[in-house]
């Protein structure tokens, strides 16, 4: 079947994709659904045996195509009653502190999350906020934060010290009014 396609495909050298596949949509439609099968014997093509079953179709539900392609991963509930999911808190419940629940997401949208514990009925978390008076404390007002220096307090400083200073520079070290217990001075 595949191969009878290719060789018609290739006398035709579709040069893109979109091309490739009109041709390939024209040949299912009107070539190999329009033949006789041997899988459908009582019915002269697989178009025809669609057509003649009195069986109505059946569509799923949307709910339970999104269930289908649902994803499940395993948390464990911290000692805040939370668990953490794509760098995101979600509150649990403290009923579950320590436990290991199942969270079943929708990889497209992974907000809401619903948390399934076995002999439980499963519930949904959203992502947890944290009020105003938790958060991050507010900013200081202008009159208690740090002023803008005017001058160097350290240069300052050091003017005045060698201002006092006579001019002399102090040794590190002096000897002049040293001398043993009797008066006597060895220097």
């Amino acid at each position: 079947m595949v191969d009878d396609f290719l060789a018609e495909a290739a006398l035709e050298r579709p040069q893109t994709l979109q091309r490739l596949n009109e041709l390939f949509q024209a040949w299912l439609t009107e070539c190999y659904q329009t033949r006789v099968h041997s899988a459908v014997p009582d019915h002269p093509s697989p178009e025809a045996a669609f057509r003649a079953d009195p069986e109505p179709l059946r569509w799923v539900s949307v709910d339970d195509l999104a269930a289908a392609f649902r994803r499940v991963d395993t948390r464990k509930v911290d000692k805040a009653g939370c668990i953490s999911f794509l760098g995101q808190k979600y509150e649990v419940g403290l009923a579950w502190l320590g436990q290991t629940v199942d969270v079943v997401y929708d990889p497209q949208s992974p907000e809401d999350l619903t948390i399934e514990v076995a002999g439980h009925t499963p519930w949904t978390v959203h992502p947890l906020v944290i009020g105003e008076h938790a958060g991050r404390r507010p900013a200081l007002p202008d009159h208690l934060g740090p002023t803008p220096a005017t001058q160097s307090r350290v240069l300052r400083a050091a003017e005045e010290r060698s201002q006092r200073e006579d001019g002399e520079p102090t040794p590190a070290v002096s000897y002049r009014n040293w001398a043993d217990e009797g008066g006597t001075s060895h220097v």
